[in-house]
This record gives structure tokens, sequence and C-alpha cells, in this order.
């Protein structure tokens, strides 16, 4: 197990590293801050002094020679738009992604794994029909079409529900239904086709066949073996969160680190724009180091297929 921990944690050091790579690379090559922040009205003599300020003139193997040291130290760098410490900037809003992300987890969860149990059990019925027309049309719509049509019924509509912002206790129901709804559409139908699967297994029909009964079945022999790929799917749609938050947040102006990313990758704010993926790719990283963690948990073949013992 040590080993089989060791090599996934060799696999997220170097994932993380990749992507602070690519993100510090494109992010250079993609055009000049200084023009972005200092506008075009800015003088060339001032131009030059912001370059010179955040080291743009150098070439770019030797800026990120400098960046990575920095982070070993512990160091992000300032906002080049607001001048304050990048990665305070990147902290405040995380309360306010937290604020969605987790009840729509929640959602996901909740709606999601006993939709997909019910209609696996109940295959073929009327239940097991709607159950999937409606994963399949919660899967489809994109998360800012979803947002729209929810903004449209409950709060233009109805009149119900804010039409973004943040302050009362009302502002988060529509983005937390945004980002929960889509999620637990891809959970039912996973869920369902895992159940399915192993429902279809000799040993399910040998164990009914000793006449257990067919709670006891379902307990003891399918829910344990359908467990891995619905942790697998469940750690996928962790890392999904993260990136839908981008989304929603932006459709409903909410003060999170989406929003901040698209108005820091709109003003060219390159050290705020590199905390930000950092921090979301060490997310993903860990959602998916513990997800792989869990399987070798329940499943001790996948240690042993990965040189685990």
């Amino acid at each position: 197990m040590l080993h089989f921990a060791a090599i996934r944690l060799l696999w997220a050091f170097l994932t993380v590293a990749l992507v602070v790579t690519f993100a510090f690379v494109v992010l250079r090559l993609s055009g000049d801050p200084a023009v972005s922040i200092m506008g075009n009205d800015a003088s060339a003599e001032a131009m030059a002094a912001f370059r010179r300020e955040w080291g743009l003139n150098d070439p770019i193997w030797q800026q990120y020679l400098s960046y990575v040291s920095a982070l070993f130290r512990g160091e992000f760098g300032m906002s080049m738009r607001g001048g304050g410490a990048a990665m305070d900037l990147v902290l405040s809003r995380i309360p306010a992604t937290l604020a969605l992300t987790l009840p729509a987890l929640c959602i996901k969860l909740v709606i999601g794994i006993p939709a997909g149990m019910y209609a696996a059990l109940h295959r073929k019925t009327p239940v097991d029909r709607f159950v999937m027309v409606a994963a399949v049309g919660g899967h489809t719509i994109p998360s800012f079409v979803l947002g729209l049509i929810l903004v449209q019924l409950f709060s233009i509509w109805l009149g119900w529900m804010p039409t973004g912002g943040a302050g009362g206790w009302l502002h988060p129901v529509l983005p937390v239904l945004t980002l929960g709804i889509g999620g637990a559409a891809v959970l039912a139908r996973f869920v369902r086709s895992a159940m399915l699967e192993v429902l279809g297994q000799p040993y399910i029909r040998a164990a009914s066949a000793r006449g257990i009964p067919w709670g006891a079945v379902i307990r003891g022999h399918a829910l344990p073996n359908a467990a891995t790929p619905t942790v697998t799917i469940v750690g996928f749609l962790v890392g999904n969160l993260i990136a839908g938050a981008v989304v929603v947040e932006s459709v409903f102006s909410w003060p999170g680190i989406g929003n901040l990313l698209v108005v820091s990758v709109t003003a060219r704010d390159l050290t705020v724009v590199q905390c930000i993926l950092i921090l979301i790719t060490i997310a993903m990283v860990l959602s998916n180091l513990t997800v792989d963690l869990l399987c070798g948990i329940l499943d001790p073949r996948l240690r042993d297929e990965s040189g685990g013992y």
C-alpha cells in the first residue's frame, strides 16, 4: 500500500509541476500585461518601467526560474493590478467559492446516487425511464445555459430569487442548483450503469439462488462492488465542480475564485492568474489522489496492478 501511495504522490507532484510550467509559458506568450494594465494612454517610459519592475524584459527561462525559486520559498508574488499579495487576494475568495461548491456536491450525492440506484433496481419501468430522461437532460445542458434558465424562471418570471450577486441567504441558491443539477445527472447515469453491471454478475444470481433475501444481496454484494466505480466518478465530479464554478460565478456575479479568475485574465494580472491555477490544480490533484487511495483500499487488485505489493 505504501508503494501504491508513493507512486500516486509522485504522479500528483509531476502533474502540478507540468501545469505550473505550462500556465507560466502560455501566459507569458499570450501578450504584454503592461498594455492591459497600464492602458494604451500610458507613456513609453511608464511601460518600460512597469516591465522592468516585473522582470518582463528578462528571457522567459530566467523569469521561470525566478518564479519557481520564489514558489519554493512560499512566495507567490504581488498582484500586478492591485499591488497586494496575490495569494492573499485569492485566499480571500475561497470562502465564497466553498459556499457554492460544498452544497452543490451534497446535491450531487444526495440526488445522484439514490436516483441511479433506484433506476437500476427498477430497470425498464416508467421510473427508470423518467430518471434517465432527466439525467440526460441535466447532463447535456451547459451550466451557463442552465443558470440562465433558472434565472429566467425563478428570478424574472416568479420573482422568488435574486438574479445574482452576494448578500442574503437566497443569493447562493440558484448558483448552487446550477452547479449541482448537472453533476447529479452524471452521477445518476453512472451509478445506474455500475449497479446494472454488478447485478448481472454470476455471484449475484448465485446469492439469490441460495435463498438470500434480495435486500441482503443488494447490501452485501451489489453495493460494495459498485462502490469502486462510484467513488471514481465522485472524484471526477469534485474536480468538475471547481471548473464549473468559473462559469457559474461569472453568470451570477458571485465573488469567488472563478469570478476573480475571469477578471484577472481579462486584466492580464499574471501573478493572480497563476495563483488561482496552482490552487485549482492542487485541489483537483488531491481529489484524484484521494480517489486513487480509496479505490486501492476498496479493491486490492488495483494495488497489485500498480505494483503496490
